[in-house]
């Protein structure tokens, strides 16, 4: 079933997105706006591959993947998972509020975000 290779695409887009966006912050940084504007597009678009292929996975897979590590990984782990759920949902809307204003041309507001 494909559904078992979705694991280790969502890993590579990922840390494509984050690739991306390394690269996106350094040309922007030199001032490469329309360099910075294609990392930027192609960040997001990796990130919502991402989104689609993640959802997919957990949504049509059977059952709840458990963790079964003991002792301090097992704090370190649900720590990682604790923070990065809710900050995962968070930086949705401020990535979209910052991308509209990138679109719209409003520089300033985009800065801020």
């Amino acid at each position: 079933m494909f559904t078992l290779h979705l694991p280790t695409l969502n890993a590579c887009l990922n840390f494509t997105a984050g690739i991306l966006l390394f690269f996106g912050w350094l040309a922007i940084r030199n001032k490469k706006s329309a360099l910075h504007k294609k990392f930027m597009v192609a960040a997001l678009t990796a990130s919502f591959l991402f989104l689609v292929s993640y959802l997919t996975y957990h949504l049509t897979t059977v059952g709840v993947t458990r963790y079964h590590g003991q002792g301090a990984m097992r704090d370190i782990y649900f720590f990682i998972l604790l923070t990065h759920t809710p900050l995962a949902v968070i930086i949705v809307p401020f990535s979209l509020r910052a991308v509209y204003f990138a679109m719209r041309g409003d520089f300033a507001r985009h800065v801020r975000v």
